[in-house]
């Protein structure tokens, strides 16, 4: 009893040592992306230049996740962490000093950005490979929750803060605290070790497979695990579909509801809040001894929310945002459920690729589906986009109950270990 408690705590203290660093981290990230915005708007006052700067941010995510992902599996986790949050630093640190010299023009705001999330990429993928070698798979749905507590709290609490701070610093004043807390996000690495994956070498020491050929194990792996590829469909439509009820939501509070600028920020405020709430719940909780039960009711809350949010009427305000603050407590029972199935199915020694696949997937599902809403709201109607996309996701989630390939990914993850243990066994 004694060792287990050891040992319980030896992986407690490690991970929330880490991620307290991350945490800090993020934060500071908040600011910077809060800051950038903020002088590009004042500045600028430009729809076109906004929209380019969150593509600079939102293309290399969506296009290097599978290489990413790729090298986190062939490379030491940690150093790839370290690296990329000093990447992060530096380039923060460079365009704080381009602001300072008065030297500033858009596009280095544009290259700032696409840099950023180059690192940020690899960042994420080294850390989120990384979580099922730092937490046992029993705790991962409870890690997951509170995860997606905090990247909500962190989305609250960012924007006031650097406004606040806007107020009393000068931009590159910003910029340096976000230097500053990725040095904390770094310090924690460098005391504690993160376990690797094995992965088999040849006799000079050296992978067997190219990186580009490890890029399609990624897909490859997807593809050919039935349930994982089942629910992978599943989260892109749900993407598609809902992505664009964030963009279209000032027009729906405007030309709907007839109010302002004060109730979309009441509205967004309100979704984090829902979002915080259901990382805690699902953090204290733990979710259901089948995870995937607890991911398809929570892609059936989202989807009953977006509907409330859809079918109120222009006098009952209140309606949509409980619907919102509904769909908020939704998502991260959803997305914390599947990352958790994710983690602790797929092979360490295959978490990054696969999961750098999913990203850049989900990823490219954003654009895709604002290019189709925005065009279709304006035949059909904004409202019907919200209750249409969240009803198509409330039976989704309602009927993945009855698609025996979803609802035995679980089982069909420990066959697959079982059979790999087996297999290894048998070469030895």
């Amino acid at each position: 009893m004694k060792n287990n408690k050891a040992g319980v705590n030896s992986w407690v203290k490690r991970y929330y040592t880490i991620f307290a660093g991350q945490s800090a981290s993020l934060f500071g990230s908040g600011l910077v992306q809060f800051a950038l915005v903020w002088y590009l708007t004042r500045e600028t006052g430009s729809a076109t230049v906004l929209a380019l700067a969150s593509l600079a941010a939102m293309l290399p995510e969506t296009l290097l996740s599978p290489l990413a992902g790729a090298l986190a599996d062939r490379w030491d986790r940690r150093k790839v962490m370290i690296f990329a949050d000093l990447a992060v630093a530096l380039t923060t640190a460079i365009l704080a000093l381009i602001f300072f010299a008065g030297w500033i023009e858009v596009w280095h705001i544009y290259a700032a950005l696409a840099l950023r999330s180059v690192g940020g990429i690899f960042h994420y993928s080294a850390m989120n490979a990384s979580t099922r070698m730092l937490v046992p798979d029993e705790q991962l749905q409870r890690v997951a929750g509170i995860n997606q507590a905090l990247r909500a709290s962190i989305s609250i609490i960012a924007p006031p803060t650097g406004a606040l701070l806007l107020g009393i610093l000068p931009l590159q004043g910003v910029l340096m605290i976000d230097v500053a807390t990725a040095f904390l996000g770094i310090a924690p690495l460098l005391f504690y070790e993160i376990p690797q994956p094995v992965r088999e070498l040849d006799e000079r020491g050296r992978h067997k497979t190219s990186v580009l050929q490890d890029m399609k194990e990624g897909f490859v792996y997807i593809v050919a695990w039935r349930g994982v590829f089942a629910i992978s469909i599943l989260a892109l439509v749900i993407n598609l579909l809902l992505t664009p009820t964030g963009s279209l939501m000032p027009l729906l509070i405007t030309k709907h509801f007839g109010l302002g600028a004060l109730q979309f920020g009441l509205m967004d405020s309100t979704w984090a809040f829902g979002v915080v709430a259901g990382g805690i719940l699902l953090g204290v909780w733990g979710g259901f001894k089948k995870k995937i039960h607890t991911a398809m009711m929570g892609v059936t809350g989202i989807g009953l929310g977006i509907v409330l949010v859809g079918i109120a009427p222009a006098h009952l305000f209140w309606l949509a945002l409980f619907g919102m603050a509904f769909s908020g407590l939704m998502n991260p029972i959803t997305n914390g459920s599947l990352s958790a199935i994710l983690q602790s199915s797929v092979q360490p020694e295959m978490q990054g690729r696969v999961m750098g696949v999913l990203v850049s997937l989900s990823t490219l599902m954003s654009p895709l589906g604002l290019i189709i809403a925005g065009p279709l709201s304006d035949v059909i109607g904004i409202q019907t986009w919200y209750w249409a996309s969240g009803l198509l996701c409330l039976l989704m989630g309602v009927g993945s109950f009855f698609v025996p390939v979803i609802m035995n990914v679980e089982n069909e993850a420990a066959a697959r270990v079982e059979t790999s243990a087996l297999a290894g066994a048998g070469a030895k």
